[in-house]
């Protein structure tokens, strides 16, 4: 790996995260395209840290609230809209962590192809569209209530299958159960706190246990990068979704899957 391969891994990493188009799909074409070798778990590690750290210091004030109300409901008996808030988000995140568990190594093995990857980006692509267009708009995220959180979150699991977008469908879910967008979008980010907590920690802990070499430049340029192109899409994400919608992301999703397609045919 490169200064420069890294740096463009990391900024793919950062700015698809949390767009409702796939980091899967992305990552995949600089090693198809340009032959790029995986970047190895110490890398993997480098962008979670970098994307985490920019969707809690986005939402520091929101994290401190549903933190102190979790804590207070536990402790005090709280019921506010916060603390119903914080436990909606945990019982989202039950079934990735669940799937997670019991799945992972099937889809390493299974369903992690280029071709799976092209197909999931053009079928969710649809879903999202479709769910946009069907949805009321009239809820925000502190209106979920359990049987909302765990449906959001199954669809979250469905999102460890490559190419489906773990944003895309856990905002397709929540504007189907009528969320307005830029609540579907919001609930989608507080959620991937912690299942990019347990991603990044069991990367973490195989790297660890691997003993994999760790270069400090390459990790450094993929943590700022993904930082700093992860906030920035957060921010203009939020500012601009209930002007603009779903479409633009949905067209993007399907140019993309058919030039996948397209791609691996001709390879």
């Amino acid at each position: 790996m490169s200064y420069m391969e890294s740096f463009l891994l990391a900024l793919i990493q950062g700015l698809t995260e949390f767009l409702p188009i796939s980091s899967s799909a992305h990552l995949i074409l600089p090693s198809a395209i340009l032959g790029w070798q995986d970047q190895g778990l110490a890398f993997d590690v480098a962008v979670h840290v970098g994307t985490l750290a920019a969707v809690v210091i986005y939402f520091r004030h929101e994290v401190v609230a549903l933190l102190s109300a979790f804590f207070a409901s536990l402790f005090k008996g709280n019921r506010s809209k916060e603390a119903k808030l914080a436990w909606m988000i945990i019982v989202a995140t039950l079934p990735a962590a669940l799937f997670g568990l019991l799945m992972k190594d099937v889809i390493e093995l299974y369903l992690r192809s280029a071709w799976v990857i092209a197909t999931t980006t053009i079928v969710f692509a649809v879903l999202l569209w479709w769910a946009d267009k069907v949805s009321k708009l009239t809820d925000d995220e502190y209106q979920a209530d359990w049987k909302k959180a765990l449906f959001i979150g199954v669809a979250q699991a469905i999102a460890m299958i490559p190419g489906t977008s773990r944003s895309g469908i856990t905002m397709t879910a929540a504007l189907y159960l009528g969320f307005t967008r830029e609540a579907a979008a919001r609930f989608s980010f507080l959620m991937s706190i912690p299942i990019i907590l347990l991603a990044g920690g069991y990367l973490g802990l195989k790297l660890a246990i691997s003993g994999e070499p760790i270069h400090v430049g390459f990790l450094t340029v993929g943590i700022v990068t993904s930082f700093v192109s992860a906030y920035i899409c957060i921010h203009f994400f939020l500012a601009l979704i209930n002007r603009i919608g779903m479409t633009p992301f949905v067209i993007y999703r399907l140019l993309l899957g058919a030039a996948l397609f397209v791609f691996l045919s001709l390879s």
